[in-house]
């Protein structure tokens, strides 16, 4: 085995950290940390998504994430609507919607760049590598 599976893990720990630097610093100018534009982007996916189901997708707690969202609501880049019993849905804004397109313009730039040594079939191995890995089709 030339890869030890320990080594694979760190790198890709490492991978993860150094996405989530340059994602930060490219998303700074617009006001934006990594947190804030990942659930816009869940939003644009998932129009009405609960709390809860925000907070799962950008690997918060429930409570952090309802600060989180009280701050961004207070900033106009999402809305809280009341939802079936208790809950609390969550869409963007025009001005969420607009961050959330000039992030993803600026992320796409990053992973890119990131990602530009290997070929396209070295992408598409990795990929589904990683997806084997997770026990996912995606």
């Amino acid at each position: 085995m030339k890869h030890q599976p320990a080594e694979v893990g760190l790198a890709v720990k490492r991978l993860q950290h150094r996405h989530h630097r340059a994602l930060s610093q490219a998303l700074a100018p617009l006001g934006l940390s990594l947190v804030q534009w990942d659930t816009l982007r869940h939003l644009d996916r998932q129009p009405d998504a609960s709390l809860h189901d925000l907070a799962v997708l950008t690997f918060q707690t429930d409570q952090s994430f309802g600060s989180l969202a009280v701050r961004m609501a207070e900033r106009g880049l999402i809305e809280r609507v009341p939802g079936p019993g208790r809950a609390v849905r969550h869409r963007l804004t025009e001005e969420g919607a607009r961050l959330r397109a000039e992030g993803q313009a600026l992320a796409d730039q990053v992973v890119e760049s990131s990602f530009s040594l290997l070929s396209p079939a070295q992408l598409d191995e990795l990929g589904d590598l990683l997806a084997i890995a997770l026990g996912s089709d995606a």
